[in-house]
């Protein structure tokens, strides 16, 4: 079913800043959106609700619309494609990301929204997996999965996050607007999570109960191919943000070969005075070559992380003002109203 994009486009509307913003990536949730939508109007009445429908099939932008969300279309496929989309047109100081199918409580929401309304932390995780997850979750590799995401990103980048792939999760504007959306997919929680770590974003678990999906709603998440993506996206992710270790680890690697080859000759030279293995102490040198590559490769492109880093501070600040202009034409408008 198409339903035409509502978004608004004036100027009014780009100078808009919501207090609190519910954001709703759906594909295909009729069984369930409009109880999601009621759900959190009925938590959050101060809040706006958008439902991003990303070419559903069934009724969602109807039912959504129906429900009283703000209803928008993203075209490109990917739960990524709709969070990019969504982080750029809205502006508002605490983001709620929820998914569309109910597994998520809402009775959480002005939880999850607390800490960035008056702490300013830059992003809350909803944690599942310390409560009711691997009870109410019937896919017992979803349950693995989660298990080992957890565990590689709190080992490789010396976190704390106690569930990285949680759709449940709320941001303050800075975070929104800063963080690069590369993933299309559903490895877009784990770059966030990374993300943040890099970034020394300020970060707050919070614990929330899961429930499993109703009959007649369906996961569009596939357990392998996505999880695959999962864990490829997590060496990408660690190559580009920690490049020294990375390309240190390799190097490491390729010496050690280099040895195991090079050993048989050295001792043989040592006994007899001849080289009986050119080709083999040819390669031993290349590979020998290969790892200082890789080692010179690491630090030039921690160089360049550094950099990166320091950039990413100097967009905080110009995030910070747009900010701040935002919320002063917020307050002039309420002033001038009341």
């Amino acid at each position: 079913m198409q339903i035409e994009n509502t978004n608004n486009d004036s100027g009014e509307d780009r100078n808009r800043l919501d207090k609190i913003a519910v954001l709703i990536p759906c594909y295909n949730e009729a069984a369930t959106i409009g109880k999601v939508v009621q759900d959190f109007r009925r938590e959050l009445p101060e809040a706006v609700i958008y439902v991003y429908d990303n070419n559903s099939k069934d009724d969602t932008a109807a039912i959504a619309r129906n429900a009283g969300a703000v209803v928008r279309q993203e075209y490109q496929q990917g739960k990524g494609n709709v969070i990019r989309r969504m982080f750029r047109e809205i502006d508002a100081e605490c983001y709620l990301m929820v998914d569309g199918d109910d597994t998520y409580p809402a009775e959480h929401a002005r939880e999850m929204c607390r800490p960035v309304l008056e702490k300013k932390i830059d992003m809350v995780i909803g944690d599942r997996l310390s409560s009711t997850y691997f009870q109410e979750n019937k896919r017992p590799f979803h349950n693995f999965g989660n298990s080992i995401v957890r565990f590689c990103i709190n080992h490789f980048f010396e976190s704390d996050i106690k569930d990285i792939m949680t759709g449940y999760r709320a941001f303050g504007f800075h975070f929104v607007k800063t963080f690069p959306v590369l993933s299309k997919g559903f490895e877009i929680e784990t770059e966030m999570s990374i993300h943040a770590i890099d970034k020394n974003m300020s970060t707050e678990n919070v614990l929330i109960h899961y429930r499993d999906r109703q009959e007649g709603s369906e996961s569009k998440l596939n357990t392998y191919s996505d999880g695959m993506k999962v864990l490829l996206t997590i060496a990408r992710l660690y190559k580009n943000y920690k490049p020294m270790r990375f390309f240190g680890y390799i190097s490491v690697l390729l010496i050690l070969i280099a040895f195991v080859f090079f050993l048989p000759i050295w001792i043989d030279y040592l006994h007899t005075g001849l080289v009986a293995k050119f080709p083999t102490l040819i390669v031993c040198g290349f590979i020998a070559l290969s790892a200082l590559i890789s080692f010179f490769s690491g630090m030039i492109l921690s160089c360049i992380v550094q950099k990166n880093r320091q950039d990413f501070e100097i967009c905080l600040q110009r995030s910070d003002e747009r900010y701040k202009h935002l919320l002063h034409s917020k307050n002039s408008e309420r002033n001038g109203q009341t």
